[in-house]
């Protein structure tokens, strides 16, 4: 009975017997009140009306009119109503039961023996008495026991009622079931949005305790995977950053060696030593950007928040990375159609655009600019900065990887200049720790726009 699949096909299972059983006990109960009706004024009141109107329609010897009239009539009544000649032949062509014909010889006989005082001697009947102008006789009669549940059903205002209660309550048990259902879906949801944006540590199946069901399996195994996860993940930026810590300590070690061996050594090992200060240099530098990776994926770089003039930091990038172009025959130009002050670290900002400048320079043809454009979104009160170069362009498959860690395309790691694939992963993390993102997308000229969306307040 804890199986998702028993509860679904138990609550319909109730509705649809709900359903039945409401239809067929309020039909019923209607039954029972029309049959017992003609002990009460209410069915004597309608065949008294009904006689009169009838009387009216057979005076005017319209009998077109009195058969139009008499279908009415049984369309709207539950009870039929049967309009019977002297030849005990029904005015519509139904069949008038046995029992009926044997009361109306007897009705008949006593009108013919009384002259139809017996009628008004005794308390008034249900069955009322019609006369033509050419004296022939018609009988009104109700018939109770020809009432059956199916002619009910097919009176709108008698099923109106079992189709309504039976409407709301199968709506209720309907919401109750889709709200159990997709209240825990909603949570598996959002639990996996926050995973995707990097929270690892929250958990679904606390919040589902009483389930015994398949969600709550799946609850259970969504959290064993997020656990694990967290854990992998965790020890893989430990390991980033203690090895980063501990490759400082022996860098630095190598670096003072270096400066004794070039006092000690002649001219002839210059070459040699030249190169080992280069490799030096590099390792010192990939080690400092693993550090900041991994301080900035831990959240362990404090960050001060000040008001930034984005105009002034945007020049200042742009003014820097043009001074590198220029010697390589390119350009960087600025396009800033608004200015205006964002709320962040200006430092960790700046080394975070700066580096997708510079990124972009380093792959722009010779002779081309890297284009660097300024909207503002009103609708998300956000700044969209976008970095287009005129570079070989990044294959379509590599573009959503672009922004992790030791992530390069192949022409740019065959070359010395290629990098770490670090730049743009720590570039990222800046951004998204100002509550911003950045997207990458090749131009259909050849070329890569950076997308950068920094809200005004992170």
């Amino acid at each position: 009975m804890n199986s998702l699949f028993f509860k679904i096909f138990i609550s319909f299972w109730l509705t649809l017997l709900l359903f039945a059983g409401s239809t067929i006990w309020l039909a019923s109960n209607y039954l029972d009140d029309v049959r017992s009706e003609h002990n009460t004024s209410g069915l004597h009141a309608r065949m008294s009306g009904y006689s009169q109107e009838a009387q009216r329609i057979i005076s005017a010897g319209d009998l077109a009119t009195l058969k139009k009239w008499l279908t009415s009539v049984d369309h709207h009544e539950a009870i039929p109503i049967l309009l019977i000649d002297q030849h005990g032949e029904e005015l519509l062509g139904r069949q008038v039961p046995a029992r009926i014909m044997r009361r109306m010889a007897r009705w008949n006989h006593q009108l013919e023996d009384n002259d139809g005082e017996h009628e008004h001697q005794h308390r008034p009947r249900v069955r009322r008495l019609i006369v033509s102008p050419d004296g022939n006789r018609y009988w009104l009669v109700p018939d109770y026991q020809s009432i059956t549940l199916g002619r009910v059903l097919k009176r709108p205002h008698v099923i109106a009622i079992p189709v309504l209660l039976a409407t709301i309550i199968g709506g209720l048990v309907c919401f109750a079931l889709a709200r159990y259902l997709t209240a825990p879906l909603g949570r598996l949801k959002q639990a996996t949005e926050r995973m995707a944006s990097g929270d690892l540590s929250h958990r679904v199946a606390p919040g589902l305790r009483g389930r015994k069901d398949e969600i709550a399996d799946l609850a259970e195994g969504f959290d064993y995977m997020a656990e694990r996860l967290e854990q992998l993940v965790g020890s893989h930026k430990q390991l980033l950053r203690d090895a980063s810590h501990e490759l400082r300590s022996p860098l630095a070690r190598l670096q003072v060696a270096l400066g004794l061996t070039r006092q000690r050594a002649d001219a002839s090992l210059d070459t040699e030593l030249d190169r080992i200060e280069r490799e030096t240099e590099r390792l010192n530098e990939l080690i400092g950007q693993l550090l900041s990776l991994a301080r900035l994926e831990s959240g362990g770089i404090s960050t001060t928040k000040s008001e930034i003039d984005l105009e002034v930091l945007l020049k200042a990038i742009t003014e820097d990375a043009s001074f590198e172009a220029r010697a390589n025959n390119k350009g960087v130009k600025l396009e800033l159609e608004v200015g205006g002050i964002i709320t962040g670290d200006e430092i960790l900002l700046h080394s975070a655009i700066e580096n997708i400048v510079r990124n972009a320079v380093r792959y722009t043809r010779q002779g081309t600019d890297v284009e660097i454009r300024v909207q503002y979104d009103a609708e998300n009160r956000s700044y969209l900065i976008s970095i287009c170069d005129h570079g070989p362009g990044v294959p379509e498959a590599m573009l959503p990887h672009l922004f992790e860690p030791f992530v390069r395309v192949a022409e740019a790691r065959d070359r010395e200049s290629g990098g770490y694939g670090l730049g743009l992963a720590i570039a990222e993390r800046a951004i998204r720790m100002h509550g911003g993102k950045i997207t990458a997308s090749n131009r259909s000229g050849g070329g890569v726009c950076m997308e950068i969306d920094l809200p005004v307040e992170p």
